[in-house]
């Protein structure tokens, strides 16, 4: 197994690379990348913060499509975050924490850390459900680490407003997170709908506070449907069949929460954009895009019949058990990952994110669009 400093060398030695369109058209128009958010787009924050000891995703079969070792992603490969940087012939984002005494990087930070909440850990442990957190670096803390990074940027408004206008600021995906730890402690989907307003809220202000610091162009993801991941299909799995979707299988009940969820984000991000009307301010929608491949997987390329089961895991109806998780003793990895969208339970493969990706940057899952210009990966 490869050390923990090795990792992070190859990680960072990541950071030169830079990777065109396969089509050879014109990529985005993006001079850097800001992301913050939570497992979905962490690059190795969650590792160098030293929430865990020997973390799973500190080594293989995490990482083994395209770096060919761990690099502090929760996938097999390739995030959305890093296919939007190859459109943008950016290199991959190197994680806040991996810059050391380097504090300056000319093409953007990725703040985002696995487990990470939107609202700060304190809310948890009031709710006297603080133990079960991976992180407590929210959404507030990576915001934090924007601030103090700023200053290695830009010395005055003007340049920073100058730097700023080429930049693309990534908000999420996260709150998901805020709704899996009250879930997984038992708590009802009446009263994970209590917690929308204060998520949403948080996202809101988070991005109210990057326009305020300069970002002029936003994205701001959705959540996924949750009621198709394995996770949520093992844990919350009823003997009624009246509870599933006929044309999938997943969970109607918590796809109905995320849709929720998502409903009251865009309403925010719209009183935003009056309030902002100088800044472009994009949702980025990863249910409707991720339903797509739900709805037509021979289409895009995933088998019939496994796409809510785990690429990775330990068996069971969904390949997915909680004593045997991906990376842990019993877990076994499926053959072709490109064929399959879900790796670990919770999170995705790289080619569910490629399929992601393609769908926020070529569209329509991007509103206003993303690109002009319509780059495939």
């Amino acid at each position: 197994m490869k050390t923990l400093p090795t990792i992070l060398a190859l990680c960072l030695g990541l950071m030169s690379v830079r990777i065109s369109s396969a089509t050879g058209t014109t990529p985005l128009k993006y001079d850097s990348m800001f992301n913050f958010g939570d497992s979905l787009s962490d690059t190795g924050n969650f590792l160098l913060s030293g929430a865990l000891s020997f973390p799973v995703i500190a080594k293989l079969p995490y990482g083994q499509t395209f770096f060919r070792h761990a690099t502090g992603r929760c996938s097999d490969g390739r995030l959305v975050i890093d296919f939007i940087a190859e459109a943008s012939g950016l290199p991959y984002l190197p994680p806040y924490l991996a810059l050391g005494k380097r504090r300056y990087f000319q093409h953007g930070v990725n703040f985002a850390v696995a487990g990470a909440t939107a609202l700060d850990s304190k809310f948890f442990y009031d709710q006297k459900i603080g133990s079960i957190l991976w992180t407590n670096h929210s959404l507030s803390v990576q915001l934090g680490w924007f601030k103090k990074y700023k200053s290695s940027l830009c010395t005055d408004s003007q340049e920073c407003k100058d730097y700023f206008k080429k930049s693309l600021f990534l908000v999420g995906e996260i709150g998901g997170n805020d709704y899996n730890y009250a879930a997984f402690i038992g708590q009802s989907i009446k009263q994970l709908r209590t917690l929308v307003p204060l998520v949403v809220e948080a996202i809101m202000n988070a991005t109210s506070i990057l326009i305020e610091e300069g970002a002029v162009e936003l994205m701001v993801p959705g959540n996924l449907p949750i009621g198709c991941s394995a996770v949520y299909l093992t844990l919350f799995g009823s003997g009624n069949i009246a509870e599933y979707d006929p044309r999938n299988g997943c969970l109607k009940a918590y796809n109905a929460f995320s849709k929720y969820h998502n409903n009251q984000l865009k309403r925010g991000l719209e009183t935003l954009r009056h309030k902002y009307p100088h800044a472009r301010i994009i949702y980025a929608d990863y249910y409707g895009v991720a339903k797509r491949i739900i709805h037509r997987p021979l289409y895009y390329g995933f088998d019939e019949g496994t796409l809510l089961k785990t690429c990775c895991g330990g068996g069971g109806p969904y390949n997915f058990n909680y004593s045997a998780r991906c990376g842990h003793i019993g877990s076994t990895v499926c053959q072709n990952p490109a064929r399959i969208a879900n790796w670990d339970g919770i999170h995705l493969t790289e080619a569910a994110y490629r399929h992601i990706a393609n769908g926020l940057i070529t569209g329509p899952f991007s509103s206003p669009p993303l690109s002009r210009t319509s780059p495939l990966l």
